[in-house]
């Protein structure tokens, strides 16, 4: 019995190093376009908001707060929360922005 074990592993050696290989190889592609690709994109696509928002841009941060960029440096941002309050975040912490256009809409709907 321990020589028909034997001869079967035997031929195919190089073979099966190939198709041991060839499965990881296959994880590690559709890794990449399920997992790492769009991560890239996103962090792309967050990057290039940050480089965009201005002054008078309204932007939530990632704690929730809604608010209008006063002053904006490389990496610090002041928003007015209301007439009164304004508060300073890193640039880094702003969530999403919203658009001037999609912002004054949205006050000229609830009017």
């Amino acid at each position: 019995m321990f020589q028909f074990a034997t001869a079967a592993a035997a031929p195919g050696g190089a073979g099966g190093l190939f198709q041991m290989i060839w499965p990881l190889a296959l994880m590690f592609v559709i890794f990449y376009f399920l997992l790492i690709r769009p991560n890239q994109k996103k962090q792309k696509q967050r990057q290039s908001m940050l480089q965009a928002l201005k002054k008078g841009d309204k932007v939530i941060t990632i704690g929730g707060l809604h608010g209008t960029i006063v002053e904006i440096t490389d990496d610090v941002v002041v928003l007015r929360v209301n007439d009164v309050t304004k508060l300073t975040f890193d640039r880094s912490a702003i969530s999403n922005a919203i658009a001037k256009d999609t912002a004054a809409e949205e006050a000229v709907s609830k009017s």
